[in-house]
């Protein structure tokens, strides 16, 4: 049992700081998946979406400093007991959104690895059975340094989370994850290779056979039956290839131009998922870096999921020299953690990407 508890202590620590550290470096990734979580169509928990940033910051930062008490040793009991709350949450919460196909990405470990809600529910049936083993065997976890030295570096692990995490708030994530990184082709993270495999679909079609309803499967082909067609429903195998980039586009009014700003060699493009939500200090820093931008022959434009008369407004209020362009909410979330934020591309290739705060430092 001692050694069993050894082996579940590494383990278990080492996943909770690699998990916790992963999210910590993408708070706001995490707390959009949060969100999701507390909708209408999951938890319906919709009054906790507006504190859904200070608790993805809480729950991350537990996570870290939970993983290292638990491998020092420091206050075992407290540790084990918060460690079997946590993931009985987290294991109630797989389960539910594996079991209603709620949500297709529980976001465990951000953008750095996706699983699947049922893969997800699995991992954490593992990490509750090590947790109950620790539970059960808390006698033989023991401090490995001093009572002192392991205060100290309880304390150092809070802190060093705690400032992490508000400091890629203030900037950007410090390792991109993402298909909008610097160094990433967008056409080429949006394209299907050749050859690549396919969507395999099941269709169960029912028909009225001497009045009696039957089912006959196939991958697509319209059944010879000798009945009356009822129905048909289609379940998705194997998704195939599916590109890193699915959603992304620029639109105007009229028409799509996401081939025709993609192929520019100067190109920044500013998002502000929401222009109602931007930062009002980064809107006036946006306003002399575009202007500054423009002038050195870059293209400038803004994406944005909001109305035109909300952006025609932000144009107006803050002097902006830009059009602005619709693109999905949850794209523009996506290409930078900023509301405004930068991305610059020379013919599809991100060269840059800054946080408003670090506009400044932005060389053109």
């Amino acid at each position: 049992m001692k050694y069993l508890v050894h082996l579940s202590r590494i383990f278990t620590g080492i996943l909770f700081i690699i998990s916790g550290f992963i999210k910590l470096n993408d708070p706001l990734g995490f707390s959009y998946k949060l969100q999701e979580y507390f909708g209408s169509d999951v938890l319906n928990i919709e009054f906790l979406i507006p504190y859904a940033l200070g608790i993805s910051v809480i729950v991350v930062v537990f996570e870290v400093v939970l993983g290292v008490f638990l491998l020092i040793g420091y206050k075992p009991k407290f540790t084990v007991w918060s460690l079997l709350l946590m993931i009985v949450f987290f294991t109630f919460l797989t389960f539910y959104s594996a079991y209603f196909d709620k949500v297709k990405d529980c976001g465990c470990f951000g953008d750095a690895l996706k699983l699947t809600p049922w893969e997800s529910f699995s991992k954490d049936l593992v990490l509750l059975v090590l947790i109950l083993i620790l539970f059960v065997g808390v006698k033989y976890i023991k401090p490995i340094f001093g009572n002192l030295p392991t205060t100290i570096i309880a304390f150092l692990s809070f802190i060093v989370s705690l400032w992490f995490g508000y400091h890629v708030l203030m900037h950007l994530p410090s390792i991109d994850f993402r298909a909008y990184a610097i160094g990433k082709n967008l056409p080429d993270e949006m394209a299907t290779p050749e050859g690549a495999q396919k969507p395999i679909l099941e269709y169960t079609w029912v028909f009225n056979v001497n009045g009696e309803e039957q089912e006959f499967v196939t991958n697509g082909s319209y059944p010879t039956v000798d009945g009356e067609y009822v129905g048909v429903e289609t379940e998705t195998i194997d998704e195939g290839y599916v590109p890193a980039i699915q959603d992304f586009s620029i639109e105007s009014e009229d028409e799509n131009l996401t081939d025709y700003f993609l192929e520019k060699e100067k190109l920044i493009m500013v998002t502000m998922y929401n222009v109602n939500k931007s930062e009002a200090e980064g809107m006036t820093k946006l306003k002399s870096f575009t202007d500054k931008a423009i002038t050195k022959g870059y293209t400038v434009i803004g994406l944005s999921s909001s109305g035109a008369t909300d952006k025609a407004q932000v144009k107006l209020d803050y002097g902006l020299n830009f059009e602005i362009y619709l693109c999905d909410e949850k794209v523009a979330k996506t290409i930078v953690r900023a509301n405004p934020g930068i991305i610059m591309l020379n013919k599809g290739t991100v060269t840059n990407k800054a946080h408003w705060n670090d506009f400044d430092d932005v060389e053109l």
